[in-house]
C-alpha cells in the first residue's frame, strides 16, 4: 500500500554544505527503500513531500523525528494514495530563494515559505505548483 506524507521542520544547521548533504543522503537511502518525494527548503524550513510503502514511509518519519539535524517537526499530512504523485524523483530539491515570489504569495499571507501557518492540503499544493511549473531541481 502507498502513502504519502507531507511535514515541515526547521533546520539545526542552515548552511548549504549541511543541506546538500541531507539531500544527498536522502537521494542514496530513499531509492533503495522505494521512496520518492520533494524537499523544499528556505529560510531556515524543511517542507518535504514523501511517498512509498506505508512501512518504509513510517520509518522514515521516525528516522526524521529522531534526526538531530531538524527541529519543530510538525506532520502536515499523510494520505492512503492510488499512485505517487511524486515518483520521478528520489528526492527532488526546490530553492525557494529562486522561485517566483508569486507563487508563495498565492498559498500564503507572505511571499515566504512557512507550511506552520497553512493547511497541510495548501502546502501539497504548492509542492504541485512547484512541480507543474519545473521549479524542482534533482529530478532521478
Amino acid at each position: 500500500m502507498l502513502v504519502r506524507l507531507l511535514y515541515a521542520s526547521r533546520a539545526v544547521d542552515a548552511s548549504t554544505e549541511a543541506i546538500d548533504a541531507i539531500l544527498s543522503q536522502s537521494r542514496q537511502c530513499n531509492s533503495s527503500h522505494g521512496i520518492t518525494g520533494i524537499l523544499c527548503y528556505g529560510a531556515g524550513i524543511f517542507l518535504q513531500a514523501i511517498e512509498g510503502g506505508r512501512a518504509a514511509v513510517n520509518e522514515l518519519y521516525g528516522h526524521i523525528l529522531r534526526d538531530p539535524r531538524h527541529t519543530d517537526v510538525v506532520l502536515l499530512h499523510y494520505q492512503e494514495i492510488a499512485e505517487r504523485r511524486f515518483g520521478s524523483w528520489t528526492m527532488g530539491q526546490v530553492n525557494v530563494a529562486k522561485i517566483n515570489s508569486s507563487i508563495l504569495l498565492k498559498y500564503s499571507e507572505k511571499a515566504e515559505l512557512d507550511p506552520y501557518s497553512v493547511s497541510g492540503h495548501v502546502s501539497l499544493a504548492l509542492l504541485e505548483e512547484l512541480m507543474a511549473t519545473a521549479s524542482i531541481m534533482g529530478r532521478s
